[in-house]
């Protein structure tokens, strides 16, 4: 098969994703993730004895170990922080499962890398303390690669030989969902013809953990820790911090076509926008995220009637999970559904990656559109008034439906909405 090359601009071309990635505390595969969180199977546990943030944090997310072997060469993995590694062994994954070969099945620069996260602040905390022990030339010289945000995106390009647009995108928690909205954009500029996008985070080691539990944003008092993520729960009283990583190939249905790609999923439409209200709380009434829902439905062509899911960002804080509820009631409430369309975060098993957490959102929204079935909320045993939806709670709902919309909020006021529809269902468009 020749190489596929095409500089076309299609203003209204959906994203066929067809590999995905991930490393998490509940599993490294889309099904060992996807069944996690139909069944409630919590990744949260107490930190044990030796790791980075045992005495500090009361309860997290731990995604296991990756071995630099074959994902780094030789003895650069001293450079690499553990967020690199995360994304390293998700894009490797997410490849494979596309089945796609840069230089072989298309030009690789046509091909463009998104990989957003925080950057290597453990690798750069850890040199801190390295200079205050050893003095200045302690410093290592391979420092800047290892803590810069875009050397993820720069690695996985290195890895794969990808020579197209590169970037990695910061706006905290809704990093990962405005990767694979950029991936949407770039095909549909006719910038590339596929997109390797996603977020990695590695951030549980001491100060990070530490600056979120002094400003109270973290659960605790909880005696088991699978009960301590509450997303919209009455009780919940914070979030839990874990780290982990998504990958995902999106493509232009074409090239999917033409190597024989069902794919997953389709990218229909994104939204993005910001409440310019605070940097760290939520506007109350919720109209930042409506708006990024008004703009996600209206670049996917669809109306608010047409959603028949939605994953919420939903992290189990206070105002966060009231400010959101509020705004899928804006969204949908006038489409004639008051508490809206089917609703759960996925956070109460998974708790919260981060950047990282809305690009595994999307490939668990990928698997209910395959599936057939809504993931529901753990531990949602008495939901807030403030919070009223329409909660899918205990078990998972089986209900065949055509699109999902998923959020990712982040500090800032940044807000991303990514609407998605069951593979093959819009005949590419």
């Amino acid at each position: 098969m020749g190489v596929w090359y095409a500089v076309v601009m299609v203003r209204d071309m959906n994203g066929v994703i067809t590999g995905i990635g991930l490393v998490t505390a509940v599993g490294s595969t889309l099904d060992e993730v996807f069944d996690a969180v139909c069944d409630g199977r919590s990744g949260l546990r107490r930190p044990p004895e030796g790791h980075p943030v045992n005495g500090v944090l009361e309860v997290a997310g731990i995604a296991p170990e990756i071995h630099p072997d074959g994902l780094v060469p030789g003895p650069e993995w001293r450079t690499v922080d553990r967020h690199v590694l995360m994304s390293l062994r998700a894009a490797a994954d997410a490849v494979a499962d596309a089945g796609l070969r840069v230089g072989e099945d298309v030009d690789p620069e046509r091909v463009a890398c998104v990989i957003s996260g925080t950057g290597g602040l453990a690798t750069f905390a850890g040199q801190v303390l390295r200079r205050a022990d050893k003095g200045r030339l302690a410093v290592s010289p391979y420092l800047l690669p290892g803590v810069l945000p875009n050397m993820a995106a720069a690695r996985v390009a290195i890895a794969h030989g990808i020579r197209g647009y590169s970037s990695s995108i910061a706006t905290a928690c809704a990093s990962g969902a405005q990767a694979v909205a950029e991936a949407l954009r770039l095909l549909r500029a006719g910038e590339a013809d596929a997109v390797v996008c996603g977020c990695a985070e590695a951030l549980l080691f001491d100060v990070f953990a530490e600056a979120f539990g002094n400003a109270r944003a973290l659960a605790q008092g909880w005696a088991d820790p699978a009960e301590a993520s509450r997303p919209f729960d009455r009780r919940r009283n914070g979030f839990v911090l874990s780290e982990g990583a998504a990958v995902l190939v999106v493509e232009r249905p074409e090239l999917a076509a033409a190597r024989g790609a069902a794919g997953h999923a389709e990218v229909l439409g994104w939204g993005v926008g910001t409440d310019a209200h605070h940097p760290t709380t939520p506007r109350p009434d919720g109209e930042g995220p409506a708006q990024s829902m008004r703009r996600a439905l209206a670049g996917a062509g669809l109306g608010p009637a047409d959603v028949g899911y939605v994953n919420a960002h939903g992290t189990g804080t206070k105002l966060g999970d009231a400010a959101e509820a509020a705004a899928i009631r804006r969204v949908f409430g006038a489409a004639g559904r008051p508490e809206g369309p089917p609703v759960s975060s996925i956070k109460g098993v998974t708790g919260h990656m981060l950047g990282a957490s809305g690009a595994v959102e999307v490939a668990v929204c990928a698997a209910a559109l395959g599936r057939g079935m809504l993931p529901p909320t753990r531990n949602l045993d008495d939901p807030d008034p403030a919070c009223a939806l329409d909660h899918v709670v205990k078990q998972a709902r089986v209900e065949r439906v055509d699109a999902v919309l998923t959020n990712s909020f982040g500090f800032g006021g940044h807000n991303v909405s990514l609407v998605l529809g069951r593979a093959g269902a819009s005949g590419g468009r």
